[in-house]
């Protein structure tokens, strides 16, 4: 069914290019009102009356939503083209970024997996009696609330809440289902006459609880402590950190969805092999700790996942995949925003990458207030920046964005970004990704206007498939005629594996633990070989390799050639004395037999020796028909029958 656009210029304050707009399909446009919020708000309720609408103003989405209400029908759909696109120095040029903020909104999302999260209210504050007790006393009446005092009060308490002592040992997990340990656990005596005492001291008390609020001003419980849900830690010093906490952790009762913001594939993980260990970018970067070493693999909580994406930007093989949305819908709208653009008649788009929180507030402040956004900047909002990695950098560059500009929030993990950026960089040759790191709106524009803007791919690509085969397709269009690899920074995860051929002895250990495959063997003859394209430079065989024969080189070979299994090492094989049969490596069994032949006790005998030069087949067969050999019994026993048993009772 085709949706209707809710179009106005607020005021005569944008000019609204409805051509542009026309060349979105399965939308059509309304005449163009000046004041929706305001004089024309029945001509908006017709419109909401008559369902399937697009109201393209999100300022006063309530006021919408409301009337939608007393229709009685669903609330419309939103869409932002007046702080994105319309009010800008450049508002005039900016229908083709309309267009493409509109066929973006068009695009259905996923639906987004989560879990249910209760919480029944139970409520622990912890800190000074001062403030404790009377944040506990405002919580009460919704919350079912004990205070871990960590001073010694003076009574008579409030019976509303439980009053106890003692220090916290540890705290896990997460709202709904917190885990404590408390030593020195004193509970308050009700009984008796005068003030009321505690009880004597224990240690090893063990509780749980659904919200902790921690007026301690010290070290925090918790890794990351405000992404961690049910967990509030606010000043104790300032009374406003402390209401708003307060207020925030009294509606923390009932049920919630608890977005599952992770896919994870143990089979191409490569965290470890055979206990020794690869790849760690996940266990470094989560700021939670939610990522937990389990074997040759990693355990994810996704309950203490805050959803940032790090670990996804991060992972060399694929094995975790931000899936709130999937990365493959990112893909999509980046390609959906890039050709919508094209087919309004835009040339040459930037693309802004933007959080919801920050960057939006900074966008509608530069819009209100300032120079607003140039024409061709588009702004993606994304849920989460550091997750916006080096594959979905390239996948905007190769589908026709000139620059990618990474708005950075003050919650952004910018190491992160900063180096997934410079990945980027070194593959396009030049630095079409910028990361601005501003607080000022008025900075904001005028680092746009002003940015140099690079020329757009010739061929676009199609961003279908992997992280890996999408960053891989969109270098290729960046640099067609680039013959030689392109040289990457260290924390990239592409790259060939350097060999030093004198002190490699063949052993293939890295081989048989290579997790993606990238290193292999010959079972033909004694060689190494590797497929470029398939290593993730986790650094796995860098570890086992007892020769240390192996250094990693990060870069980025486009050419074909990197699909091929190469050689990295090979030797002659050793002939069998016996059959002639090749096994081993010929200088590998030429060292063993100079050590061992007529030096060692077990090699002493003049035949001992040659046992080193057979196969196995052979080998063994020289020692079942050799003197004192092993595999030699005693004579066997005579077979028993019933005739031999008379026998025996006649002898006793």
């Amino acid at each position: 069914m085709t949706k209707t656009l809710i179009l106005c210029d607020c005021s005569d304050t944008q000019t609204i290019d409805i051509k542009a707009l026309d060349t979105v399909g399965g939308v059509g446009c309304s005449r163009i009102h000046t004041g929706l919020c305001m004089h024309q708000t029945a001509e908006a309720a017709k419109h909401i009356e008559s369902e399937n609408t697009i109201i393209a103003c999100l300022q006063e989405r309530e006021l919408f939503q409301e009337l939608a209400e007393e229709l009685q029908v669903p609330p419309p759909d939103f869409l932002d083209i007046r702080d994105r696109a319309g009010w800008s120095d450049e508002g005039e040029k900016a229908g083709p970024k309309m267009a493409a903020l509109l066929s973006d909104a068009l695009l259905e999302k996923p639906v987004e997996k989560t879990v249910d999260v209760t919480s029944e209210g139970l409520c622990l504050i912890i800190g000074p009696s001062e403030i404790a007790l009377n944040a506990a006393k405002q919580l009460s009446t919704i919350l079912s609330v004990t205070t871990l005092l960590t001073d010694t009060p003076e009574g008579p308490f409030d019976r509303d809440y439980d009053v106890i002592m003692g220090s916290l040992k540890s705290a896990s997990g997460t709202m709904g289902n917190f885990d404590i340990r408390i030593d020195a656990f004193q509970e308050l005596d009700t009984t008796g006459r005068g003030t009321m005492s505690f009880s004597e001291p224990k240690d090893g008390a063990i509780s749980q609880c659904d919200i902790i609020l921690d007026l301690t001003g010290s070290t925090p419980l918790f890794p990351a402590p405000e992404k961690r849900d049910g967990y509030f830690r606010p000043d104790p010093k300032d009374p406003n950190l402390v209401a708003a906490s307060i207020f925030e952790a009294s509606h923390m009762i009932g049920t919630f969805e608890k977005p599952l913001y992770l896919t994870y594939d143990p089979h191409i993980c490569a965290h470890s092999r055979a206990q020794q260990t690869g790849c760690s970018n996940c266990l470094d970067i989560c700021p939670t700790s939610a990522i937990t070493p389990d074997g040759d693999n990693v355990l994810i909580d996704p309950m203490a996942c805050a959803g940032c994406g790090a670990c996804s930007a991060l992972c060399p093989s694929g094995a975790i995949t931000y899936d709130a949305p999937p990365v493959s819908f990112l893909f999509r709208r980046i390609q959906n925003l890039t050709k919508a653009y094209a087919k309004a008649g835009g040339t040459s788009p930037q693309l802004l990458v933007h959080d919801a929180e920050f960057g939006g507030e900074m966008i509608s402040l530069t819009a209100r207030f300032g120079r607003g956004l140039p024409a061709d900047v588009i702004p993606l909002e994304v849920d989460s920046l550091t997750g916006f990695g080096h594959a979905e950098m390239l996948a905007a560059l190769g589908s026709g964005f000139t620059n990618v500009h990474v708005l950075i929030s003050p919650k952004t993990e910018t190491d992160v970004v900063t180096g997934q950026a410079e990945i980027v960089n070194a593959i396009a040759g030049a630095p079409q990704i910028t990361l601005i790191d501003v607080t000022d709106p008025d900075a904001l524009s005028e680092m746009l206007y002003t940015t140099d803007v690079y020329a757009p791919v010739e061929n676009p690509i199609l961003p279908i498939g992997g992280r890996r085969d999408v960053a891989r397709l969109a270098a290729k269009a960046l640099q067609p005629d680039m013959d030689a690899p392109i040289a990457l920074p260290e924390n990239a995860p592409y790259g060939a594996v350097i060999v030093d051929n004198d002190a490699c002895t063949l052993c293939l250990s890295c081989a048989s633990l290579c997790p993606s495959g990238a290193l292999g063997d010959n079972p033909d003859m004694p060689q190494l070989r590797f497929q470029e394209t398939a290593c993730l430079q986790c650094g796995l065989c860098e570890t086992v390799c007892p020769e240390n024969a192996i250094t990693l080189q990060p870069q980025m070979n486009l050419d074909d050639s990197a699909f091929n299994q190469e050689v990295l090492h090979e030797e002659e094989p050793f002939a069998c004395i016996e059959c002639g049969a090749l096994f081993g490596v010929k200088s590998t069994i030429d060292r063993i037999v100079a050590q061992l032949e007529g030096k060692h006790s077990m090699f002493a005998a003049s035949d001992s020796g040659k046992l080193i030069k057979m196969c196995d087949n052979c080998r063994i067969n020289a020692q079942y028909h050799s003197t004192n050999n092993p595999f030699q019994g005693g004579e066997r026993p005579k077979v028993r029958t019933s005739d031999d048993y008379p026998k025996v009772r006649k002898d006793h």
